[in-house]
This record gives structure tokens, sequence and C-alpha cells, in this order.
């Protein structure tokens, strides 16, 4: 079982930065994509990035030029570093491994408003 711990969410102005951390611990062999989805109020879950063991990376339309995903690979950690933030942007952030039928972790709220 792998288990998935996130932090850094918060409250942040419009413009304003934040970083996520993911950290992943458990039955761990070889962890391929890590990544990060977010769901508001009454909307789908949405992909924000995604990152393969290499190092390379794919983001969501909306967040392309304002966040950059990176990962540890030898602490099994992913980051998301989401700057220039909107109010759409608020949401709860979850972080992911190996893809949406894999592991999910509990969420974090990052709100932005001023």
């Amino acid at each position: 079982q792998l288990r998935l711990v996130e932090s850094g969410g918060g409250l942040v102005q419009p413009g304003g930065s934040l970083r996520l951390s993911c950290s992943a611990s458990g039955s761990i062999f070889s962890i391929n994509t890590m990544g990060w989805y977010r769901q508001a109020p009454g909307k789908q879950r949405e992909l924000v990035a995604v990152i393969v063991r290499s190092g390379f990376a794919t983001y969501g339309d909306s967040v392309k030029g304002r966040f950059t995903i990176s990962r540890d690979n030898a602490k099994n950690t992913v980051y998301l570093q989401m700057n220039s933030l909107k109010p759409d942007d608020t949401s709860v952030y979850y972080c992911n491994v190996d893809g949406t039928t894999g592991f999910w972790g509990q969420g974090t709220q990052v709100t932005v408003s001023s």
C-alpha cells in the first residue's frame, strides 16, 4: 500500500505564490508518474501537472507558464510551484501516483482571494 502526504496549501492573495509538496511512503518499488490534480466545488477533477521519472512534464492548459512541477526521486517527493495565482485556481489539490487508477493523497486546500 502506498501513502501520500501533502503539504503547503493555504490562503494567498491573487498574484501570489504557493509551493505544494507530496511525499510517498509505504510499498514503493519504482514510482513512474507523479502529479497533481485539482477539484473545485461543483466541478470535475482536472489535471494540473504530471511528471514522469525521467523529468518530462505535462501541464493543464490553465496553468501553463504559471505552475512548475518537479520531483526528487530519491525522496519519492513531488512538488508544485504555483506562481501568479488567480482566484480561479482556488480548489482542493490532490497528489497522485501512477495515474487516475493509482493512488491519491487526502487533498490540500488552496484558496486565492483578496
